[in-house]
């Protein structure tokens, strides 16, 4: 082994020299694994990786353990294509869980918007999407997460300016949400983004602090109106049906009288056609017939009788019979 003199101190002292060839192998192990770490990446289950060999695309690899050319040759980006991506507009939160803290800095500038009907409401939402093509997502638009933003912000305020208050804050929430994702689905498809939107969200939409006051007011007078509309039909739904069961009732009794009439009526003519072909054909006898039997049903019926003779020429009362002195 070699040896050289160092002077430390004023004093010689002699030490082995470096061997050249312990040096060269540090240099190479060095370098060796300098190769292995950078040839060597693994891609998650929910990953892709896209390949750049000297910066232009070349491949995509899918999850699992892979080799690249190093020393920069190549180079790994790794793409989280089933992770669902998700955007605040509006607010933010600062801790999830089962108390949710949010951020208690102002994002008016993202939420106040102007409605169709010229009120101005505050709205938060949250968008979701999914990367359904890294290489568009990654060599497409310079920016794709502030493109998103922008996007989101633009087409909400667009959907909201053609809406009611009304409609915004109760009435269409999930129709503008449905709108709303499908205008950014186009412009994002449009701008090859290569990102799938999973949906909107309205999370809360509310008008400005300033005249919160007045619109619960209106809120109320409209829950006033709704209960008191909600009681007249109840009282119509409990009137109307008694009401017309009575009508029914009533036309049930006038068919059945009218029927009734209408039988007896007939029966009537019936009997008079039969007595009189009865009469054409006997008419003295029928005539006789028809006069006994009517004296037959009247007469015991009159509480005094008085039988004369038709040449009786004076009334003289005989007999005191019925004990009330009339005459039978």
């Amino acid at each position: 082994m070699n040896k050289r003199i160092i002077n430390i101190g004023g004093e010689n002292i002699e030490v082995p020299a470096p061997d050249k060839r312990f040096i060269t192998y540090i240099v190479i192990g060095v370098i060796a694994v300098w190769i292995v770490f950078t040839s060597v990446y693994t891609v998650g289950a929910d990953e892709v990786g896209v390949i750049q060999r000297f910066g232009e695309y070349t491949t995509f690899t899918q999850p699992g353990l892979h080799f690249k050319l190093p020393w920069g040759i190549e180079k790994v980006t790794k793409v989280k294509i089933q992770r669902v991506f998700k955007d605040e507009f509006g607010f933010r939160t600062i801790r999830a869980g089962v108390r949710t803290e949010y951020s208690n800095a102002d994002y008016t500038s993202e939420s106040l918007m102007l409605t169709g009907d010229l009120n101005a409401a505050l709205v938060e939402w949250i968008i979701q999407y999914r990367i359904k093509d890294p290489v568009a997502f990654l060599f497409n638009v310079r920016n794709v997460e502030m493109t998103i933003r922008y996007v989101a912000e633009s087409v909400m305020r667009q959907i909201v300016g053609d809406n009611s208050v009304d409609e915004v804050i109760i009435l269409k929430r999930k129709d503008i949400a449905l709108e709303v994702t499908e205008l950014m689905q186009e412009l994002l498809d449009e701008y090859q983004t290569g990102v799938d939107m999973v949906t909107v969200n309205l999370q809360d939409v509310n008008p400005p602090k300033l005249v919160q006051p007045a619109f619960n007011e209106v809120n109320e007078a409209r829950q006033e109106k709704e209960r008191i509309i909600n009681e007249a039909w109840e009282a119509y739904n409990s009137a109307i049906p008694k009401a017309k069961g009575q009508a029914e009732q009533v036309v049930l009794e006038a068919e059945g009288y009218a029927t009734n009439r209408v039988n007896r009526a007939q029966g009537d003519a019936d009997k008079f056609i039969q007595v009189w072909r009865e009469y054409n054909k006997a008419q003295d006898v029928t005539k006789r017939r028809l006069y006994l039997e009517m004296m037959q049903e009247v007469f015991p019926k009159v509480p005094k009788k008085f039988i004369v003779d038709e040449d009786l020429k004076a009334f003289l009362p005989l007999l005191q019979l019925d004990g009330k002195g009339g005459a039978q």
